[in-house]
């Protein structure tokens, strides 16, 4: 016995929702392949940093020349001598081994007259004021070993808060809110990113140097698999539906 196909069933085909399985399909296709670009920079970058920590600290001057040269210096060792202004500390707040706190940036004037914001490292909630780590607050030249850091472009997240420069507290690393609140850059240029302080010992025990976070989280294999496994699903639902259904329409 031949089947037909009557005229109903073949109105029946879910055009419908071919067409929004097929853009959701699309979609989740799209993510899986954002992921895995995503996969291939954080690996990338983890292996930058573990090459650039492990290399030995460069002059100032030769990390400055990739700076102007339109290079990030993120991470690179960098050697500078100086004197501490810590008149002008500044805030960040941050945490460090479960405790919240503050990671104080402090200006460093170069023997050349200028100055950079070096981030010597952790005091807590209670520290913050200088007069209660008066021990740390060293003076007359100092030699700063750490890494170079790229100033950020823009605020991360519109989650975090408004930076509070009247204060002297931020919640992102505005270089140039930074550089401006500081007296300082009346008389002084700036070097156009910062220094973390390494975890060499202040005097006092505070700031707790060397908190620069190395670690980074790389989970895009795992949500690359998931979008392309939804998108897999998807996919094998949608025909088995189609398949069901038109099956069903066929006249016996």
């Amino acid at each position: 016995m031949t089947h037909e196909v009557s005229p109903q069933a073949v109105k029946r085909f879910p055009w419908v929702l071919l067409l929004c399985s097929g853009i959701a399909f699309a979609v989740l296709v799209t993510l899986g392949i954002w992921q895995t670009q995503r996969l291939f920079w954080k690996e990338q970058l983890i292996a930058q940093i573990e090459a650039r920590t492990h290399a030995a600290p460069r002059p100032l001057s030769e990390v400055e020349t990739e700076f102007a040269q339109g290079n990030s210096v993120d991470y690179l060792p960098v050697k500078l001598s100086g004197t501490f202004r810590n008149d002008e500390e500044q805030y960040f707040f941050t945490t460090f081994k479960g405790a919240s706190g503050y990671a104080v940036y402090t200006p460093l004037l170069l023997n050349d007259g200028r100055a950079i914001l070096v981030n010597r490292g952790f005091v807590p909630y209670e520290k913050q004021n200088p007069s209660t780590r008066t021990e740390g607050q060293v003076t007359g030249e100092v030699t700063i070993i750490g890494l170079a850091r790229d100033p950020l472009l823009a605020k991360p997240s519109f989650y975090l808060p408004d930076n509070e420069p009247a204060k002297k507290l931020y919640y992102w690393k505005d270089w140039g809110m930074m550089m401006e609140n500081s007296p300082l850059s009346k008389e002084h240029d700036f070097v156009g990113f910062f220094v973390d302080a390494d975890a060499a010992p202040n005097a006092g025990g505070l700031p707790v140097g060397g908190i620069t976070i190395l670690e980074q989280p790389n989970n895009h294999l795992q949500y690359a698999g998931t979008w392309f496994g939804l998108a897999a699903v998807l996919l094998v639902v949608t025909f088995i539906y189609i398949f069901r259904q038109r099956r069903g329409g066929v006249a016996q």
